[in-house]
């Protein structure tokens, strides 16, 4: 069970046994899901430290999925990114996943918020292999695209991560499990590409990368970190809309996210992808990433927030 060999989590200041930290049941989050959270994954380096990936750039998404709502977060970023290192460190993990989430505890009945909630917050840690399987890098894996689509700009905050946005991912994901996918692709309501169920997409032609601008997707950390190391291999990459064609069509497709990583996608929809999962361009990027994180590439060294 994922967790089972986490001994505590960290909430609104004080280390809990795991088998301690509850919520109340009324929580106003459980019932309409009005809670922000985030994914942070902690990395064992080449020297033998333990470092957070991105840290400032998650607790900073992190306060303002919560703004998002009018919420308010009593703990500062620095705060923040001190009680994941205090998390880590209290599970005796040298790596693990980290989740953060920001929640309304039992004061509030009802639809109607109080003109400025306040965010109770707890980061809970476990250890956590390859979110779409061991063999997915080498293998890649098999896709669908979701009947469901992505919502609209209009009637969702997309750069928000809100724990309510991802019922819609549930079922995309559910939907292609049953079908026996590892994942889903979902479209937005023009029809165009937009997201996996929690990742961000690339898609390879010919040598050159695009990937669907986050107008209406979540601006992914993964995804900045690939946008950047693509640039600094000098690799063409432009941000504008995909269609579903072009995907069955591509020399290379693949997903970046924090649980993800940078994870090969080799069929979507029986059509099969390129040559090979995972091609050129997406292992180069994918052994960038990796050694990125363990600090073996010091020009992102700064990604790193060492524990």
């Amino acid at each position: 069970m994922a967790g089972a060999d986490s001994k505590v989590i960290w909430m609104d200041g004080r280390l809990v046994p795991f088998d301690q930290a509850q919520v109340h049941v009324l929580s106003h989050s459980l019932h309409y899901g009005s809670a922000a959270f985030e994914g942070v994954r902690a990395y064992k380096t080449a020297d033998g430290r333990t470092a957070i990936f991105r840290a400032a750039e998650h607790m900073e998404r992190f306060v303002r999925s919560m703004a998002a709502f009018g919420g308010e977060c009593l703990y500062k970023e620095p705060a923040l990114i001190d009680a994941m290192r205090e998390t880590v460190k209290a599970n005796d993990f040298d790596e693990c996943y980290l989740r953060p989430i920001a929640y309304i505890g039992n004061e509030t009945r009802g639809l109607k918020l109080p003109p400025v909630p306040k965010m109770q917050v707890a980061i809970a840690a476990w250890r956590w292999g390859k979110y779409l399987g061991a063999d997915a890098l080498t293998k890649g894996i098999k896709v669908r695209i979701a009947s469901f689509r992505r919502p609209d700009v209009s009637s969702s905050l997309p750069w928000a991560k809100l724990s309510g946005n991802y019922l819609n991912s549930i079922m995309a994901r559910r939907e292609a499990t049953l079908s026996g996918a590892d994942e889903a692709i979902l479209l937005d309501q023009q029809g165009y590409v937009a997201e996996g169920s929690g990742e961000n997409i690339f898609v390879v032609k010919d040598g050159k990368m695009v990937t669907p601008p986050t107008a209406a997707v979540l601006p992914g950390i993964t995804r900045d970190c690939v946008m950047e190391m693509a640039k600094a291999h000098g690799l063409s990459l432009v941000e504008r809309a995909v269609t579903r064609n072009e995907l069955y069509a591509a020399d290379e497709v693949f997903f970046t996210g924090t649980a993800a990583e940078v994870t090969p996608i080799g069929e979507i929809d029986g059509y099969k992808i390129g040559k090979s999962a995972p091609g050129p361009i997406t292992k180069r990027l994918a052994d960038d990433f990796e050694k990125a994180v363990r600090g073996e590439l010091k020009q992102y060294e700064r990604w790193l927030t060492y524990v």
